[in-house]
């Protein structure tokens, strides 16, 4: 795959990392090694998985590591409701960071759709490698 850098998800998902760190600096000191903890290894999960799935350089691991990446940005939806029900985020600061996230679970469907659809027309490597036996000899010359 090449270069993860280059691609649009793998942005946002970096993006909605840098503004969770920095949401997360506000919260309560208490929470620091539990729950702040818990929603940055989410976030950073996320654009982490993308970047391994483009150096595999396999269809099939970049679609497995975005369906990784879509479970993590499922967990850090629901650290994001905790939060906000915990008082630790206004209404406004909540849904700008939810709807980041869901931007980003709807590239990485889309990215594991594209990645598993790749993976599956793929010509086995097996096949390209293959040799040809030499033409059979007839016994009659």
């Amino acid at each position: 795959m090449g270069d993860f850098t280059k691609l649009a998800v793998w942005r946002k998902a970096h993006d909605v990392t840098l503004s969770i760190y920095r949401e997360t600096a506000r919260w309560p000191r208490h929470e620091l090694f539990s729950l702040t903890s818990q929603t940055r290894r989410a976030a950073v999960s996320i654009p982490a998985n993308i970047a391994e799935g483009c150096g595999r350089n396999s269809d099939a691991e970049l679609a497995r590591h975005a369906r990784n990446s879509l479970g993590s940005a499922s967990e850090l939806a629901y650290y994001l409701i905790l939060a906000h029900d915990l008082s630790y985020m206004d209404r406004p600061e909540s849904d700008a960071l939810q709807s980041g996230v869901t931007e980003v679970r709807r590239m990485l469907a889309s990215l594991e759709r594209v990645a598993a659809t790749a993976a599956e027309t793929a010509i086995p490597t097996s096949r390209l490698h293959r040799k040809r036996s030499p033409p059979a000899v007839h016994p009659d010359g």
